[in-house]
C-alpha cells in the first residue's frame, strides 16, 4: 500500500487531492484558451473584490463580538 502524505485534511486521500488538482490546472488552461486576457483580468478583479467583501463581513462580525464582550 503506498503511504499516504499527512495533510491538514486527513479525510481526503492524498491521489483524490492530486486528480483535484490537476483538474483544476486543466480547467483553467482552458479558460484561458477560450477568452481573450482581459476577460481574465476582468474575472481576477471581480474575484478579489469578492474576497475583500467577505473579508470585511468578517471584520465587522468579530468587531461585534469584540464589543458584546466588553
Amino acid at each position: 500500500m503506498a503511504e499516504q502524505k499527512k495533510t491538514s485534511r486527513p479525510h481526503i486521500p492524498e491521489d483524490a487531492r492530486q486528480h483535484a488538482h490537476t483538474a483544476h490546472q486543466e480547467m483553467r488552461q482552458g479558460l484561458e484558451a477560450m477568452f481573450p486576457p482581459e476577460v481574465l483580468e476582468h474575472h481576477r478583479k471581480a474575484r478579489k473584490e469578492m474576497l475583500l467583501a467577505w473579508r470585511s463581513l468578517i471584520d465587522h462580525a468579530l468587531e461585534r463580538i469584540d464589543e458584546k464582550g466588553k
